[in-house]
């Protein structure tokens, strides 16, 4: 029996990891598997642990209101210490790029114990784009001895890294896995007020909360409120993070804006629904680059970098930035120019099939147990 610690905290990463935990106890007489988490978006993190019927073993609860890097740090660091004392994994898992990851790596070092990343090898190669992730994720790929990289292009960054290349699969990404499961479900119901749009309208699903984008978000906001008023008579439908930098600017600029619809924070089936309804997305988060494609659904980037080239070159993302004008010249061309919508929602799909997550298992029980090791993922067209 091998026994696997995973560490998570955040929604994404409890997206991700959830569709592993699944495919791990699978196989219960040769994976114990526990499960602990910080809780750094508490409320968000229990809504997918419930869409996926997944309760924690260790729930450490450790967000606090308005904290920053430092001291969230040295909770999660602080909290992990007592869970890895009592379980003694075999193994410890993580996930992404959060500070959560970079803590779950650090404990499993500090005790002595193997590491396993989910998602390894995503780069944008600028330290500080996006912050903290890409040194999150750098730091966590020098501890990690078994690293799960979605794409080959994840896998070179590793291998430019010198890690050594039998301690790399390329697995997919197993948000595609969660993404599919999700979108095939008939029980959903639509989030908060999608339903009062107008479906003969373009509908543009907005996220935007990243941390470097707290500078910009003025005028991203204003960017949105000239896309709502431009003659193509968009619709902007917007979950707004709880932020203190996000949500009232985005009310202040867009709540008495015709067209705009803002709701607050929608959980991850809703989000699916709303993906699904959208024409296209317009975002700064990592996931939907990489789930809306998966329908076919174009997404404009307001990031300078982005550590899912795949999508560039595909065709299905467009990096935009914070700019309002190149913001604002994106969405227009998307809504007027059908060739150019065409070219962007092509069904290609270069971040998964939908079996991440078994493939991984697989992975582990070849390279644990002595299995046979699968066979990687190569991108497929839809």
């Amino acid at each position: 029996m091998h026994k696997i610690l995973l560490i998570f905290g955040t929604r994404p990463e409890a997206i991700k990891l959830c569709p592993v935990i699944r495919s791990l106890r699978e196989h219960p007489n040769k994976f114990h598997v526990t499960v602990c988490v910080t809780a750094q978006h508490r409320e968000m993190l229990d809504q997918v642990l419930e869409a996926f019927e997944v309760k924690p073993d260790h729930d450490l609860d450790l967000m606090l209101p308005g904290q920053t890097l430092w001291p969230s740090t040295s909770r999660i660091l602080a909290g992990l210490e007592p869970v890895l004392r009592a379980e003694k994994p075999a193994m410890v898992m993580v996930q992404g790029d959060t500070t959560t990851t970079l803590c779950g790596a650090l404990a499993a070092f500090y005790s002595g114990i193997p590491l396993a990343h989910v998602e390894a090898g995503l780069r944008t190669h600028d330290m500080r784009q996006p912050f903290p992730e890409e040194m999150n994720r750098r730091l966590t790929g020098t501890i990690a001895s078994y690293h799960f990289a979605p794409t080959p292009l994840a896998r070179e960054h590793l291998l430019q890294e010198h890690v050594d290349a039998d301690d790399i699969i390329v697995t997919g990404n197993t948000v595609i896995d969660a993404f599919l499961e999700t979108a095939r479900r008939t029980d959903l119901s639509p989030p908060p007020r999608l339903d009062e749009l107008d479906p003969k309208r373009p509908i543009i699903l907005v996220t935007a909360h990243r941390r470097e984008n707290h500078p910009y978000m003025r005028e991203m906001c204003e960017a949105m409120r000239e896309i709502a008023q431009l003659p193509l008579r968009a619709q902007i439908y917007w979950p707004v993070h709880p932020s203190p930098h996000v949500r009232p600017i985005a009310y202040e600029i867009l709540g008495d804006i015709e067209g705009v619809t803002l709701v607050d924070p929608i959980d991850y089936a809703q989000m699916v629904v709303a993906v699904k309804a959208a024409t296209f997305v317009l975002t700064d988060s990592g996931g939907l680059q990489e789930e809306a494609p998966t329908l076919g659904k174009p997404v404009l980037v307001m990031r300078e970098e982005t550590e899912r080239p795949e999508g560039l070159e595909a065709g299905t993302l467009e990096l935009v930035g914070h700019d309002r004008a190149a913001i604002v010249s994106a969405a227009s061309r998307l809504l007027s120019d059908r060739d150019a919508y065409a070219r962007m929602a092509r069904a290609v799909n270069p971040y998964g099939d939908g079996h991440a997550a078994p493939r991984i298992v697989a992975w582990l029980l070849a390279r644990l147990r002595g299995g046979r090791f699968p066979e990687p993922f190569a991108a497929a067209v839809l």
